[in-house]
């Protein structure tokens, strides 16, 4: 063979050589990534969760278009609760797979569920486009645009719905709440009276009609249907509501009363549309300024045709107690503790009405009772201390505290530092262990640095045992920072001034704390007359000293000061 011939075809033999082993290593790569995807599908039905993880990213990291790995990798994120990870994974899964329907509605889905609608929407619009046999696409086009604001394309989402389904009673209510929200009230009548045609035998649909004629004010049109959906069913018990509505509209208050009573009345009626119905006719008391305590005739009649209706009589209770009737709403509320102890709603109004009315011997009761039926709640914890407190049961005040801590939660910080807190004030004010109580205080803001209640109370007692005055005069800044208005705080702040001897910003912050103190405090004014003194005004001392003698301050010290008419320390 000649050396010219064997130039041409040198090459080419080369290139012969070569294409195969690309190929080979092509398939070679494939296979291994086809695998190690096997292999994590494999894992993940044997429920080996890390191994089935590990197995998808290593056949990721062979082949970085695995449009299925990628899919299988979406799914495991979306468990570890990284929502961002699962987004980027599901993109480039349907980037490399874009035929794939699965993958493309878990995109729309997934987009949906972290509140980025208009990227759903896009998605679903792709999705309606490609696969138009695929007609309930438009109700999930539909969801993305509503909670997008766009009602108007919503609502032609919907319309190509019906129009490949058929009318039916969920797409037009879905409608006409559209064209509500879009304040296109003719549409909305529109879609009602297409329901009302399209089913002539349901009451509903012409007592929805008359709904929306009396809301557009519209009362006679309104009657008209209500007396066409009576014809059709005399027996439908929403009737006599919606004639109600109309009596009201048309200022005839008995008549709507009487309306009201006998949907009650209405053996038809289920329990809950009869709650429902009295919830309603309550509101519309309340709004038209009306005494609410008609209702309660009502609610009688239908705790005696449904005795054993716990929620009739929270419910009621609740009403009670609104009318400031605590000795009837505990009533209630005392009989669904005997029909269900465990129903934590009527324990706290229970609590609720103990702590307004100041009943610490109930307050005891009630906590002491829940404690056994919920122990892991602090609540009771915290209200049985203060009943203690109330009572001067100070170590039994303190041993319950620390025992609530206990079963506070390690996350709810704010709550451990409460209890702390009050801890404190119990070792400070009634047991007289300062060193204890600033240990309390000082584990109280581990908690919570923010506690502006602590701050205050800490830095109080430290003015009054004259300690460590730089860090209360810091603590209290804070506290005036937060609340500027609160007089307490105003006050500790102008007495740890005075107990440093500067008497001038003492005199501000007294006097901005009596601007804003709303309980007549005789405290705050003996502190205002101990300042007026420092500041060289005995006379007007003497007055505010006097005065808050006449407020009901009773104090040895308060007696010298008056008597001698001079500033005395204890």
């Amino acid at each position: 063979m000649n050396k010219r011939l064997i130039c041409i075809l040198l090459p080419l033999l080369l290139c012969a050589g070569v294409f195969p082993l690309q190929a080979n290593d092509k398939a070679r790569k494939q296979r291994k990534s086809d695998y190690f995807f096997y292999e994590g599908l494999n894992l993940k039905a044997a429920g080996k969760y890390d191994a089935a993880l590990e197995a998808f990213t290593h056949c990721l990291s062979i082949d970085s278009t695995s449009a299925a790995a990628l899919y299988e990798l979406s799914l495991f994120y979306m468990q570890l609760n990284k929502p961002d990870k699962v987004t980027e994974l599901l993109k480039r899964a349907v980037a490399n797979s874009s035929d794939n329907f699965t993958y493309r509605m878990m995109l729309a889905s997934v987009n949906r569920s972290l509140g980025l609608f208009a990227d759903a929407a896009e998605e679903y619009e792709r999705l309606v486009r490609d696969y138009p046999a695929k007609t309930e696409l438009n109700y999930y086009l539909a969801e993305s645009l509503v909670e997008q604001g766009e009602f108007a394309k919503a609502i032609e989402a919907y319309n190509a719905l019906e129009s490949a389904a058929g009318m039916n009673e969920a797409l037009s209510l879905q409608k006409y709440k559209l064209y509500l929200q879009a304040e296109d009230r003719g549409n909305a009548f529109q879609e009602i009276e297409k329901l009302a045609a399209k089913y002539p035998a349901e009451a509903r649909y012409r007592l929805l009609l008359g709904d929306l004629h009396l809301e557009n004010k519209e009362t006679e049109k309104a009657y008209e249907c209500y007396t066409q959906a009576h014809v059709i069913d005399p027996s439908n018990p929403y009737y006599f509501v919606s004639l109600s509505n109309y009596y009201e509209a048309k200022g005839d208050k008995d008549s709507a009363e009487l309306q009201i009573k006998e949907a009650l009345a209405n053996k038809d009626l289920d329990v809950e549309t009869k709650v429902g119905i009295l919830s309603r006719y309550i509101v519309r008391l309340q709004q038209s300024k009306q005494e609410t305590e008609t209702a309660n005739a009502l609610f009688t009649a239908l705790l005696e045709q449904h005795p054993e209706d716990t929620e009739l009589k929270l419910m009621y209770g609740s009403l009670l107690m609104m009318q400031e009737n605590m000795e009837e709403a505990k009533f209630q509320f005392r009989l669904v503790t005997e029909m269900e102890p465990d129903n934590p709603s009527a324990w706290q109004q229970l609590l609720s009405i103990a702590l307004k009315t100041n009943d610490t011997e109930e307050l005891v009761r009630l906590c002491t009772a829940c404690m056994e039926l919920f122990p892991d709640v602090p609540e009771y914890y915290y209200y049985l201390g203060i009943a203690c407190y109330r009572q001067e049961k100070y170590q039994e005040a303190l041993d319950t505290y620390y025992k609530g801590i206990t079963v506070i939660p390690d996350d709810n910080r704010p709550l451990k530092s409460d209890f702390y807190g009050q801890i404190g004030d119990i070792l400070h004010q009634s047991l007289h262990q300062p060193d204890k109580a600033y240990e309390a205080y000082e584990e109280a803001l581990q908690y919570n640095d923010n506690n502006i209640m602590v701050l205050n109370n800490y830095s109080y007692f430290l003015s009054l045992d004259k300690k460590e005055l730089k860090k209360a005069e810091r603590m209290s800044a804070r506290t005036v920072k937060v609340e500027p208005d609160n007089a307490t705080y105003l006050d500790t702040y102008a007495w740890i001034f005075f107990v440093q001897g500067d008497y001038k910003l003492a005199g501000m912050y007294i006097e901005k704390a009596l601007e804003k103190d709303t309980t007549n405090s005789p405290e705050l004014i003996d502190h205002y007359g101990d300042i007026l003194y420092m500041n060289g005004d005995p006379a007007k001392a003497l007055e505010q000293w006097k005065r808050a003698k006449e407020m009901g301050k009773e104090s040895g010290l308060l007696e010298r000061k008056i008597a001698e008419e001079k500033y005395l320390e204890e």
